[in-house]
Order: C-alpha cells, then sequence, then structure tokens
C-alpha cells in the first residue's frame, strides 16, 4: 500500500534533486554597478581600492605608493646622504650598492669640481670619499660592517621595503652652479628719466609730488 505523499515531502525531494544537479555551493556576486549574479564559480579576486582617510582613491602608481612606517620614520629622523665621486671607483659603487640592496633612501652628492671640493672640506673636514651621513652621524671612508651598524642603530631595517618601483632621486652636484650675472638691458631699452621735481607753484606752495 503506497502512502500519499505530502506537499513538504515532494519540496524536500525536489530541492534534493537540485542539489544534486547543481552542485553544492552557488556564488553570488556584486558587480560595481551594483547588479547581482548568481553563479557556480567563485568570481574572480580583485582587491578594491585602498582609500584615504579622507576617503579619496590612493593612488595605485608604485612610484606614490606609501613606505612602511617603520622606515618613513627612520628616514624622517636619520635622513642619509652619501657623498661620491669620479675619483673614488670601486668604493663608492659599493657604498651605493650597499643602500640600494638594503633598500635605504638616499641622497647622492657628487664631488667633481673645485667648488664641490671646497663644498665637501667645509661639511667633513676632508676631502675622503665615499661620506655617508646618518642624520647627524658622519662616517668617512666606507666600511660594509661600520656602516650597517649606524642604518641599524638608526632603524633602518636590514632589508629592503621599499615599495616595488620605488627610484632614487638621481645625483646632484654638492656645490650649486654659480648664479649667471645680470646683463644691463640695451642702449635702445634704457629706463626713462624719473620726473623731475616740481616746484613751489600756485596751489602747491609745499612742491609735493605724487
Amino acid at each position: 500500500m503506497m502512502l500519499a505523499r505530502t506537499p513538504c515531502a515532494v519540496l524536500a525531494a525536489l530541492l534534493l534533486i537540485t542539489t544534486t544537479v547543481w552542485g553544492q555551493t552557488i556564488f553570488r556576486s556584486v558587480d560595481a554597478l551594483g547588479r547581482v549574479t548568481y553563479s557556480d564559480k567563485p568570481p574572480a579576486a580583485t582587491a578594491a581600492p585602498e582609500r584615504t582617510a579622507t576617503g579619496d582613491v590612493a593612488a595605485s602608481d608604485s612610484d606614490t605608493a606609501p613606505m612602511p612606517y617603520l622606515l618613513r620614520q627612520a628616514v624622517s629622523a636619520f635622513p642619509v646622504t652619501l657623498y661620491t665621486g669620479p675619483s673614488c671607483g670601486e668604493a663608492c659603487i659599493a657604498a651605493r650598492a650597499l643602500l640600494v640592496n638594503r633598500g635605504v633612501p638616499f641622497n647622492e652628492m657628487t664631488v667633481s669640481t673645485a667648488a664641490d671640493v671646497d663644498a665637501l672640506q667645509r661639511i667633513t673636514g676632508g676631502t675622503a670619499l665615499p661620506f655617508l651621513t646618518v642624520g647627524g652621524q658622519h662616517l668617512r671612508g666606507f666600511s660594509e660592517i661600520d656602516w650597517n651598524q649606524y642604518l641599524n642603530a638608526a632603524g633602518y631595517p636590514a632589508s629592503s621595503q621599499l615599495p616595488a618601483g620605488f627610484h632614487t632621486a638621481p645625483p646632484t652636484s654638492l656645490a650649486p652652479a654659480p648664479a649667471q650675472p645680470v646683463q644691463p638691458p640695451p642702449a635702445g631699452d634704457a629706463a626713462p628719466t624719473p620726473p623731475q621735481p616740481l616746484g613751489r607753484i600756485p596751489g602747491n606752495p609745499a612742491g609735493i609730488q605724487f
């Protein structure tokens, strides 16, 4: 004798068949326009744009990506400047490579002219290169052990934490270029002769000028 199936039993059977046919998981996704889509495949992983405290979307260009907090602290408190020159050869190359490989942001000053040498002497008291400043500390000559110790003490990470695509500023000359002398105007463009003071005339007894 067959028992009559209740509506609840029929609904449960249909749900079981649907689950078996269409799989165990249905994914729901919402696109940028708010449209809802259902699929048996997971949506592609996309990172939402980072927003700043003001709600603006942060720039995605790696050149403008912020540095990690601890690295920014070190750069702010103990900025690094490297002094190099064409005469120091392998020592300057090794000094620059240490900073680049470690991920230390730095400014590089080149010493190649007589004015540069004079400026270096005023800063360091000598002309030895390479020369490094870490905050107020002066390091004469390249020593990997000594330089790393000072960088460690200043809080710079032991390995690079710079954002991908970070570019160090190009080297600049230590002594600024002399200012160009101001050329006098051509004879035909001479400044106009200022008006002569007015004498005492009726209605202007004090000779006031405007």
